[in-house]
């Protein structure tokens, strides 16, 4: 690789995208530089598959020297990854590039995604940063401030509306009040995190579902919880909208509960089918739930692929 730059990270700026990316990189020992892509006009508004020069699309991103590896996820950074190939750059691609696989040197796909070919590796989850290293430091850190809250601890991760699924007004009505019924039955503590995308009128409806039992809910102020939950829940309950989170909950050592919401999505219930089967994940119907489950992760493998496949 390169001794004058390192590795780029390149995405969108879209978060479950950039932590796929990152934590690829991350499982092979790299510490990336991360740059988001943001084309100009006109490109941003033209498919980034249509793009005559990709590189100058996203000029700011791709500024020299150029590294020896770039790591990419989405559509968008299929482009750019592709076009960095051609200047003798190796490249690693998250997510099926929807182009010819010959132009990358290595994809790391889902199930779901139904690529197959020498140069590409499948996953059972989408690849993420949850390690136990990382867990057991985020653990230490929230244990404490986690304390005030009942246990069994059930920690929610709410995703949003994303064109498939909705978590509006009414789906999150429902699970608010499905949250609260959890609570007042199964004596359980409760603390939540909103998205980005989370509608802030459906968190505010499971704030005040939950506030009668002791419940909290991440205001995005201060430190983000969001590892901490995922290293002291007894139990996660994802929305169904969000692979990303899915995965990284079922990388933990809790039993994962899916919300489920209206909506719907052919290739999400293909990633779902085989989680449901071995028992790692099971729907939230509105109880506290805990069974015996081993953390899903194959991200050390991918990371271990790339390493092996580009000589890392």
């Amino acid at each position: 690789m390169s001794e004058t730059a390192a590795p780029w990270v390149m995405t969108e700026a879209l978060a479950g995208l950039r932590s796929q990316a990152v934590g690829l990189a991350e499982a092979a020992g790299l510490a990336p530089d991360v740059r988001e892509l943001h084309p100009s006009a006109p490109w941003k508004w033209i498919p980034a598959k249509l793009w005559p020069n990709p590189l100058s699309a996203v000029a700011d991103a791709v500024r020299a020297p150029l590294p020896g590896l770039a790591i990419g996820a989405g559509g968008m950074a299929g482009s750019v990854l592709a076009a960095l190939r051609r200047r003798s750059v190796q490249v690693v691609q998250v997510q099926n590039p929807r182009m010819e696989i010959g132009k990358f040197d290595l994809i790391v796909v889902n199930p779901h995604d139904r690529l197959t070919g020498p140069n590409v590796f499948v996953s059972r989850t989408a690849l993420h940063r949850v390690t136990p290293e990382r867990l057991a430091i985020e653990a230490a850190a929230w244990r404490e401030r986690f304390a005030p809250y009942r246990r069994p601890l059930a920690a929610v991760l709410l995703g949003g509306n994303n064109g498939r699924f909705r978590l509006d007004r009414d789906a999150g009505a429902r699970l608010a009040a499905d949250l609260a019924a959890m609570a007042e039955r199964d004596k359980v503590g409760i603390v939540v995190t909103p998205s980005r995308r989370t509608d802030s009128a459906v968190t505010d409806l499971i704030r005040t579902a939950i506030a009668p039992f002791g419940g909290w809910v991440w205001d995005f102020q201060g430190e983000n919880p969001y590892f901490g939950m995922l290293a002291l829940a007894d139990t996660i309950i994802v929305t169904q909208d969000s692979i990303s989170m899915i995965s990284e909950a079922a990388a933990t050592t809790a039993p994962v509960m899916i919300a489920s919401l209206p909506g719907s999505w052919r290739r999400g219930e293909m990633f779902l089918k085989p989680l449901l089967d071995e028992d790692r994940i099971r729907p939230f119907q509105g109880r506290f739930s805990t069974w015996k489950v081993a953390p899903l992760n194959d991200t050390p493998e991918a990371a271990a692929e790339m390493r092996r496949r580009l000589r890392l």
